[in-house]
């Protein structure tokens, strides 16, 4: 795991590095305030250690603009420094750092501490993790998606580029519920997960999104090589059965494909290929529709 050691003394930094040596991890360094913030939006290390007592900010300055950060608030914060004053102690706390080492370091407590914060970065990252993912399929779910989606969403916007939305959705699926039982209706939407894991590209997004529907967002093609894209999707799963304690079940898919170009917002996006999709079921289902431009009028 990555750490950054920000303190102004040269030989503070060196010693807190070689106590830390043991431990194999990648530890850089910052000689200032300034610099350390710059390193931890640059780098995203997994703990900071910053020193409380420097010249240009303060540790606490540090700590609190990294708190007040969304990208970065979630990174543990270890306090060093040489005054053992319990105030200065509640101070870190309260500003959100983890735990507070006191200078000279003791090499075992120090590497103790920084395993403990570590740890719970761990934890914190599984946690954040299966927040957002779906358990059954093991795809993002909807709050996963939708948080991919804002990013792409400012990344063409800052950048420019193409950026296309699909919709899919299990043709009967409470038929094969009701016919096969329920184990097959959560089998049916593993596998429907693992074909479009596998058919899309390496940066598309695959998402459950609720029920029987799956969401897949691609950046940088329109809608045309996204529905290239939704084709072969649709052809794979029609040719793949289900094989579900021995019986084969015959499954199909519906999908919308929608792209940035006549939207102004995300939600557009997804409501224009919702749209398709619906216009896909409507047409007999086990195909393909790309959103026309009133499917992206119908979206305010």
């Amino acid at each position: 795991m990555k750490i950054l050691i920000i303190d102004d003394s040269p030989d503070a930094l060196a010693v807190a590095k070689a106590r830390l040596t043991p431990e194999r991890l990648d530890i850089l360094c910052a000689d200032s305030g300034q610099t350390g913030l710059a390193m931890v939006k640059q780098e995203k290390p997994d703990l900071v250690l910053l020193d409380v007592d420097m010249p240009d900010l303060s540790g606490f300055d540090v700590c609190r603009a990294l708190k007040a950060d969304p990208d970065v608030w979630m990174i543990p914060v270890v306090f060093l420094s040489g005054s053992d004053d319990g105030e200065t102690k509640v101070r870190g706390l309260d500003l959100g750092a983890v735990d507070y080492v006191t200078k000279p370091f003791d090499a075992f407590e120090l590497r103790a501490r920084v395993r403990a914060a570590l740890r719970t970065k761990r934890l914190q990252d599984l946690l954040a993790k299966y927040a957002k993912m779906d358990s059954l399929t093991e795809l993002l779910n909807r709050r996963g998606l939708r948080e991919r989606l804002q990013q792409a969403w400012a990344r063409m916007q800052r950048h420019g580029g193409a950026l296309s939305f699909i919709m899919a959705d299990i043709d009967h699926f409470k038929r094969i519920n009701d016919s096969y039982g329920h184990p097959a209706g959560d089998g049916a939407l593993r596998h429907i997960a693992q074909i479009l894991a596998a058919e899309v590209r390496e940066d598309d997004c695959v998402a459950r999104y609720g029920g029987e529907e799956y969401a897949i967002l691609c950046g940088d093609i329109d809608s045309a090589q996204a529905g290239a894209l939704a084709e072969r999707c649709r052809l794979r799963v029609e040719q793949s059965p289900l094989h579900e304690r021995g019986r084969q079940i015959p499954v199909t898919l519906s999908l919308g494909v929608a792209d940035a170009s006549a939207v102004t917002n995300s939600r557009q996006l997804i409501e224009a290929a919702d749209t398709a999709l619906y216009q896909a079921k409507q047409d007999g289902r086990n195909r393909v529709i790309l959103a026309t431009p009133a499917d992206h009028a119908q979206s305010p």
